[in-house]
């Protein structure tokens, strides 16, 4: 059966790590975030794991051939077998283009859009609130949020220094020059489907599996 390699795009905020994880357990495909893999990597101390290291550690950006190294590394593991959920890349048309020679005919199925307005981001992420040990969400009206605690692992729940209005604004326009221009890539390809994620977060599962479904590849 060939690989279920979807991509998912969206604008910071558009909830695309909340619907790989339900996506990924109903499909039984690994949801794969370039920063997981860069964590991953450089925790499992492999030599492009040193290398992601020293770059992270000078403060500087990991280029598109080490991130496309990184991913290739990332589907050569036995529960990419299947296929994989990709969130977080690519981001650019190059690193779209390096992906498609990387898989060739095992090439991307679909790209599922999570459409949401600028507005309703900012709304989102400026209320948002993270724990730094295992990555939990918060609204900041929560408990959890309140006190400063993660209900889960215990961690500090704190707003990321990017979820301020103003590091939302600037981070929406980087999308906006980089990311956008990959919806007319796979438009073209006639593997784009655009999905309100304005919506409930059950409304959003159904109508992202719905796009599978009728594509037949679930």
């Amino acid at each position: 059966m060939p690989r279920l390699n979807l991509v998912v795009l969206g604008k910071q905020g558009a909830g695309k790590g909340t619907q790989c994880k339900r996506l990924s357990d109903a499909y039984g495909i690994p949801h794969v975030s370039t920063g997981d893999i860069l964590r991953a990597a450089v925790k499992a101390g492999t030599p492009l794991g040193e290398e992601v290291a020293a770059i992270m550690d000078a403060g500087a950006l990991v280029s598109d051939d080490l991130v496309n190294r990184l991913v290739d590394e990332r589907f050569k593991e036995p529960d990419a077998k299947r296929g994989a959920l990709l969130d977080g890349f690519p981001r650019t048309l190059p690193q779209a283009e390096a992906l498609e020679e990387l898989l060739g005919d095992d090439g991307i199925k679909l790209c599922l859009n999570l459409e949401v307005s600028n507005e309703r981001v900012i709304e989102r992420l400026s209320t948002r609130r993270v724990c730094q040990e295992c990555g939990n969400i918060y609204k900041d009206t929560d408990i959890e949020a309140i006190s400063g605690t993660c209900s889960n692992c215990g961690g500090d729940v704190i707003q990321r220094k990017d979820d301020t209005p103003e590091a939302i604004a600037t981070r929406l326009g980087v999308y906006e020059r980089d990311t956008e221009p990959l919806l007319a890539f796979y438009e073209s390809r006639g593997l784009l489907v655009v999905v309100n994620g304005d919506q409930e977060m059950d409304e959003v599962t159904a109508a992202l599996e719905a796009a599978v479904h009728e594509r037949g590849l679930a």
